[in-house]
């Protein structure tokens, strides 16, 4: 089924969508659904209320930081797409238990869903694996994944609303700011080399953004569920192909001492998990054909390679 074409009886009801933390991937869910569901989003930025609005979204102005701002959540759709990250610091997410207690003051939603991070397995040394492995988190960033998780899953079995996990890997796009691969190869970031190198995963934001839709219509309670492509790389070698399809200089390649070196504690914490994702799930259960299943469809939809 066509993502942008909710069933007849969805449009009967004309959905109401709450979608938490509306960035990138949240604005291109407003765009699958917008002339379909009647849609609002909560953002900490007054600024953000106008080009809202434009969206056809309905702003409410709210900080995750702030209960006291939260109060007007409750009761206010019938599914919640939860796209916002935890704060920064801390084993726990404060913002998710807030959202929750927000949403608990009204009657419950139907169905949350909420997208997590693959990097809740730690490292897997390389194995491929689907989503009944144990989390493993190796640091504080991970460990507030996995406690939003638990926190979900408690909440949706205390008040009977469903609940979704979509653990996501790196999201990219050649219009995401940020996402966009050839730029970390313009930049000349290196990579390892082979030898040393791990397995990475990775999800276009487009891709991403459907598969929200579909497990808001289609995700089962308390379902975890990989939303990663169908590639299987070495990071090395992603971003070597990137250089290679996109005319530019291929990356310098870094023994691991080097690389710990020259690379920053955030980006070596990446070098330090391999693992491959089976998204068996995603295409079979919620029924997603994906638009990009490799790299090379993305960069060739842009007119690269």
């Amino acid at each position: 089924m066509p993502v942008s074409s909710p069933s007849r009886a969805s449009r009967q009801r004309r959905q109401r969508l709450l979608i938490i933390g509306c960035g990138d991937v949240g604005l291109r869910v407003v765009r699958l659904l917008k002339r379909r569901w009647q849609v609002c989003a909560l953002t900490s930025s007054p600024d953000r209320v106008a080009a809202l609005r434009e969206l056809g979204v309905v702003p409410l102005v709210g900080n995750l930081d702030d209960a006291a701002t939260l109060g007007r959540l409750a009761g206010q759709a019938d599914r919640v797409l939860h796209l916002a990250p935890p704060a920064r610091e801390g084993l726990q997410d404060e913002r998710t238990r807030r959202l929750l207690e927000a949403l608990s003051r009204g009657s419950a939603p139907a169905h949350l869903v909420y997208a997590s991070t693959t990097g809740v397995y730690g490292d897997c040394a390389g194995e491929r694996f689907d989503e009944t492995r144990a989390v493993n988190p190796r640091n504080d960033r991970a460990w507030r994944r996995v406690d939003a998780e638990a926190q979900l899953r408690a909440w949706g079995r205390r008040t009977g609303s469903a609940v979704t996990i979509l653990r996501v890997p790196g999201i990219y796009a050649l219009d995401r700011v940020g996402g966009d691969p050839r730029e970390r190869v313009a930049r000349g970031t290196p990579v390892l080399r082979r030898e040393d190198d791990v397995y990475t995963n990775h999800i276009h934001a487009d891709d991403l953004a459907r598969a929200c839709v579909l497990a808001l219509l289609r995700g089962r309670q308390q379902r975890v569920l990989h939303v990663s492509d169908d590639s299987e790389m070495l990071m090395g070698d992603y971003f070597s192909l990137v250089a290679s399809l996109a005319g530019l200089p291929m990356p310098e390649r870094l023994s691991r001492e080097e690389a710990q070196q020259r690379f920053s504690a955030m980006q070596w914490s990446f070098l330090g998990e391999s693992r491959r994702l089976d998204n068996r799930r995603l295409t079979h259960e919620l029924g997603l054909r994906l638009r990009y299943p490799t790299l090379r469809e993305a960069l060739a939809a842009g007119g690269v390679a």
